[in-house]
C-alpha cells in the first residue's frame, strides 16, 4: 500500500471516528474513541510529512545528498506564569530564517521542536512526560532574537515544581525519607548513616568522633543520676 492509499485510509478512519464520537453517550467509550482519534491524527500527520518529503525528492533527486544533518538542542531554560510554562531555546540567528522552518508540535504531555536548515543543520528537541497536562490547542511558539520560545498552556493554573515527571521523581528520590509519625532520632540516625556511607575518610572520622563523644556524655549523665 503506497503513501497516498495509507493517507486515504487514515482520513477515512478519522471521519468514521468523528461520527462515532458524536453518537457515543458513555464517558468511557467517548474517551477511548478520543484517544484513538488522537493516535490516528498523529499517524496521519507523519504520513503526510513523508509524502511531502517523497515529492521533494522526486522533484529534486539531489535533495537527499543536500539534506542537513540533525543535532539535539541542549541550550534551554524554562520559566512559568499563572497560565503558561515557557521554554526558551537559545539558537543563534534563528530569527533570520523563515518562520515556517521552525516547527513545534504539542500533545497533552509533551512537545517537540524542529528547526530546519539553520547554519546548515536541523536542530531538534523533544520533551516527554511533562509534569502536568497542557492544552495542546492553545499552546504555541514565538520566535525572538536568537531564541525560540515554546509556550505550553497549562490545563490548571497551579505552579509546576519542575518541567517533567522524571525530574520530580529524581528530586523525590534524593530527599531524606521523613515520616511524620516516625521517631525523630531514627530519622536523624538514618540520615547520618547515609552521610557516613557516602562520605570520604575524613567525614567518617568526624562522624565517629561525634558519636563517641555523644555516647560518653550519655554514660556520664546516667552515672550522675545513680549517685
Amino acid at each position: 500500500m503506497d503513501l497516498t492509499e495509507q493517507i486515504n485510509q487514515l482520513e477515512a478512519d478519522l471521519q468514521e471516528l468523528g461520527s462515532l464520537l458524536e453518537k457515543s453517550e458513555r464517558k468511557r467509550v467517548h474517551e477511548l474513541l478520543k484517544q484513538e482519534q488522537k493516535k490516528v491524527e498523529k499517524e496521519l500527520a507523519v504520513k503526510r510529512q513523508q509524502k511531502e518529503q517523497q515529492a521533494k525528492r522526486q522533484a529534486d533527486p539531489s535533495a537527499a545528498s543536500k539534506a542537513a544533518y540533525t543535532v539535539k538542542i541542549t541550550n534551554y531554560a524554562w520559566d512559568q506564569s499563572e497560565k503558561f510554562v515557557k521554554i526558551y531555546l537559545t539558537l543563534k540567528d534563528v530569527h533570520k530564517i523563515p518562520s515556517e522552518n521552525v516547527e513545534v508540535s504539542f500533545t497533552e504531555r509533551s512537545f517537540s521542536v524542529l528547526v530546519k536548515d539553520l547554519d546548515g543543520k536541523n536542530h531538534q528537541m523533544t520533551v516527554l512526560n511533562l509534569l502536568n497536562p497542557i492544552d495542546e490547542k492553545d499552546s504555541y511558539k514565538k520566535i525572538k532574537t536568537d531564541v525560540v520560545l515554546v509556550m505550553c498552556k497549562k490545563q490548571a493554573t497551579k505552579k509546576w515544581e519542575c518541567l517533567t515527571k522524571v525530574e520530580k521523581q529524581s528530586k523525590e528520590k534524593d530527599k531524606p525519607n521523613m515520616d511524620e509519625n516516625a521517631d525523630p532520632s531514627e530519622g536523624l540516625m538514618s540520615m547520618l548513616k547515609k552521610i557516613y556511607a557516602e562520605g570520604d575518610d575524613e567525614m567518617k572520622r568526624t562522624i565517629n568522633k561525634a558519636w563517641s563523644e555523644s555516647q560518653e556524655k550519655k554514660i556520664r549523665g546516667e552515672d550522675m543520676m545513680d549517685l
